[in-house]
């Protein structure tokens, strides 16, 4: 399909990545807390901008390059565990009923803090470096179609996940907001996680 091999093997793979636990989700899911479905939306179109940035860049080589060189790969790891770490550290330190009002500044931020954390995973790097090829027919590859093809594929895969997503986490959040103590302490907790990703990050090799 337009130079896509198995197209339904890249749906399901992809699927499964988005499905995987990691800061990309649980960012999703803090900003539908505490911006409400705006805020998780914002988020969602943080991730598949990073998503897009991610993998015109792999198109052009430069996820090649940083495979080639460690030490840019290094760079580049060192800053999102250090962001990780910085953003874990600030829901760490939040107070009860400190979360931010549901206004376009704030969901402004939800969507560039969701792209930084993707652009900064080295994961999703050597991700899109290895996982397109796969599924690239070199017989019928027609070039840029076939990449906006996949790009689109993926930019509508992750909105239909971001939009489940956000749903479920508001419908959730909305239970639990007459007890600012347990939301607090929830936002704690996936602020813990973000700094465990960033050191996990920082200890990859």
């Amino acid at each position: 399909m337009l130079g896509v091999t198995d197209y339904g093997a890249f749906v399901i793979a992809f699927l499964i990545l988005l499905a995987i636990p990691g800061p990309g989700n649980f960012a999703l899911i803090t900003a539908t807390g505490k911006g409400g479905i705006k805020g998780g939306l914002a988020a969602t179109f943080g991730v598949i901008l990073g998503d897009q940035v991610l993998m015109w860049l792999a198109v052009a080589g430069v996820a090649t390059l940083l495979a080639a060189y460690p030490a840019a790969f290094h760079v580049v790891q060192w800053a999102g565990a250090a962001y990780l770490a910085w953003l874990g550290l600030r829901m760490v330190l939040s107070k009860p009923g400190g979360a931010p009002r549901d206004s376009g500044m704030a969901s402004g931020r939800y969507l560039r803090q969701t792209m930084m954390i993707t652009l900064l995973n080295p994961k999703a790097i050597m991700f899109y470096m290895a996982f397109f090829p796969l599924f690239i027919d070199p017989v019928r590859h027609q070039g840029v179609v076939t990449f906006a093809f996949m790009a689109l594929t993926v930019a509508g895969l992750t909105l239909l996940y971001g939009l489940v997503a956000v749903l479920l986490t508001h419908r959730l959040a909305e239970r639990m907001r007459a007890s600012p103590r347990i939301t607090n302490l929830l936002e704690r907790l996936a602020g813990a996680c973000l700094v465990g990703f960033g050191i996990k990050l920082a200890a990859m090799r």
